[in-house]
């Protein structure tokens, strides 16, 4: 009897050691990290998502892309994200100033251009922002409120003072996307955005580009959420948006590397 409980004991004693052994490591555990970017940024950091997967295979990204305004106002009201990339400082500030960005982990990324585009096989004449009063048609730009590329057209027309007679013709978009989709699809004969978003299509070109002195600086401040349950992925992602591998990949798309 004495045998037959100790043969118990050891095989208890076995089976709880193979148990412990199969039980999956923490270092195999998934992490999600949720990037509200902005729209203008697709392109570049859907790149960048797969040289950072490399090096860090347990972390997935999810991409949250739209306008920096409307994108501020989901991470103020509490919606999930990680990481805030935006297209604007305002924005952002407003985050870092009401405390959900947290300030140990801010940095002025990239810059962008602003440029006036047309479609590539249209019969537009317009060379410069000054004929946009002219057109007889309509001109898209992003909803000036939420949409900083539509803000820093605003401020273009503004200093040119045609402001009011091209808001007459303007067709607001939700982001910059919007914008070179109603040019690409000749929905309007032209359209402010960035200087990366024409560089990506094949169906615009580009008519004018602004002088910085016309605008605000255009600069994307990226930050790291303080209410993020994953900081040290986080941590990981936010200083590989700063390596040589992510330069290079902004570079590429028509970035400016701060």
């Amino acid at each position: 009897m004495k045998y037959t409980l100790l043969a118990l004991i050891s095989i208890c004693l076995l089976l709880s050691g193979c148990q412990t052994e199969m039980k999956p490591s923490n270092s195999n555990k998934k992490t999600e990290l949720v990037i509200s970017a902005a729209a203008s940024l697709q392109d570049a950091l859907k790149e960048i998502e797969v040289s950072f997967h490399k090096q860090h295979p347990h972390v997935t990204l999810t991409n949250n892309f739209g306008s920096s305004g409307a994108l501020k106002q989901q991470i103020a009201q509490g919606a999930k994200a990680d990481l805030f990339f935006s297209a604007a400082e305002e924005p952002f500030d407003e985050l870092v100033q009401s405390g959900d960005i947290d300030q140990d982990y801010i940095k002025d990324a990239i810059q962008n251009e602003l440029v006036l585009i047309v479609p590539k096989d249209g019969s537009s004449s317009i060379k410069s922002f000054q004929d946009v009063q002219h057109i007889k048609g309509k001109i898209a730009l992003g909803t000036p409120e939420s949409v900083p590329a539509g803000t820093y057209g605003k401020e273009i027309f503004t200093k040119l003072n045609i402001w009011d007679q091209v808001k007459k013709n303007a067709v607001y978009a939700k982001d910059v996307r919007q914008v070179l989709s109603y040019v690409e699809t000749e929905n309007v004969e032209a359209g402010v955005v960035y200087k990366t978003d024409a560089l990506v299509s094949k169906k615009v070109k580009i008519a004018a580009e602004a002088n910085s002195d016309m605008h605000s600086p255009v600069i994307y401040p990226v930050g790291i959420v303080k209410g993020t349950k994953h900081l040290t992925e986080a941590k990981a992602f936010f200083q590989f948006l700063q390596s040589d591998i992510a330069t290079s990949i902004f570079k590429k798309y028509g970035f400016q590397v701060s």
